[in-house]
């Protein structure tokens, strides 16, 4: 796929907004940095005259143009209403993030967006608001809220997910519902959410990719799914698995890592609820793995006997490898958790 040059334009400048909204020295300059990121992400969303990638554009920008009213609001109050103005900044990068109970545009965003889109607002559009997060970690309720919010966000995430058949809501649940592990991550140390943060990014965007090469938009796609690639049928299921936190794949350690800190830390209600609610989520990636065990069953492989569509893609022995990290390499990571 070729992109036009204004793409790598604005796709720096994102970035650049980014580094400008962590590396901040004030709040005001968290708020400009912000809309940078902000202003130049609109352009990457709405790309084509599509009225899909348009009503998507104009959602996100009005979800983010409301947030980031609280938060030059809040830095202007600052020294009037101290305690007010941190509640206030954290609710808007709650918002942000589409963490509950403000995560309701999210879903509604990724359905309008295109699956390279779909990267950069789960994985590059977090990082900002995370890292500020982590600044505002000072405070005991402060700390109590982010807990709070993160046992909603895991709630929502898998119960939403539920009945979903389109594979970029489902993605979209998939994400806030490993923000819950993040936000709590956050709470506890930077270290642990940022190699959360690390797995997790990898491990969506393999899955993401295999979509994107695949042509795959919904469960029903999948199920009349026309590839005779064996490595394919082999990968993206171990994929689905690994990023539901399934043992011993790669998506399973950054968990095994939060659990045993969390149980450290004592937080052990919330750890129930972000297990149960991890149990929820495999449901619906078991339920996008079984159309593949049908295929590449003798008597069930109807679709694989008049495939003629060959995929050819250099990422898939990288991707397949990746997501058995988990089973090659378990005694470093282990070590490392100790």
């Amino acid at each position: 796929m070729v992109f036009p040059l204004s793409y790598f334009f604005f796709f720096s400048t994102l970035l650049l907004g980014m580094l400008l909204a962590v590396s901040s020295s004030s709040w005001f300059g968290v708020w400009v940095g912000l809309e940078l990121n902000l202003m130049s992400f609109i352009p990457l969303i709405a790309n084509k005259m599509n009225p899909y990638f348009s009503e998507a554009a104009l959602k996100y920008f009005l979800v983010q143009a409301l947030a980031s009213t609280l938060i030059v609001m809040s830095s202007a109050l600052l020294l009037l209403f101290s305690t007010l103005s941190y509640y206030l900044i954290l609710m808007a990068l709650l918002m942000k993030l589409g963490a509950a109970p403000f995560h309701f545009w999210f879903p509604q965003i990724m359905e309008g967006l295109a699956w390279l889109q779909t990267i950069i607002l789960m994985t590059i559009q977090k990082l900002a608001p995370m890292f500020l997060i982590s600044y505002l970690m000072i405070n005991s309720n402060l700390t109590s809220i982010v807990i709070f919010s993160s046992v909603l966000t895991a709630l929502a995430g898998a119960l939403g997910g539920l009945n979903m058949m389109k594979l970029r809501k489902i993605m979209a649940f998939s994400s806030i519902n490993h923000m819950s592990w993040m936000l709590i991550a956050v709470s506890i140390s930077d270290t642990i959410w940022l190699t959360y943060f690390s797995f997790y990014t990898l491990i969506s965007i393999s899955v993401v990719l295999l979509f994107q090469s695949a042509h795959l938009f919904s469960l029903h796609d999948i199920t009349n799914l026309n590839l005779s690639n064996p490595l394919f049928m082999l990968t993206l299921p171990l994929s689905l698995l690994s990023l539901g936190g399934l043992p011993p794949f790669s998506g399973f350690l950054p968990k095994w890592m939060m659990i045993q800190m969390m149980l450290t830390k004592g937080l052990i209600v919330p750890l129930l609820f972000l297990l149960l609610s991890s149990l929820i989520t495999l449901y619906f990636y078991l339920r996008l793995v079984t159309p593949f065990v049908l295929m590449t069953t003798p008597t069930l492989s109807f679709n694989m006997k008049t495939s003629t569509h060959v995929l050819h893609s250099p990422l898939l022995p990288f991707i397949f490898m990746f997501n058995l990290l988990g089973l090659m390499t378990p005694l470093p990571l282990i070590i490392l958790t100790i």
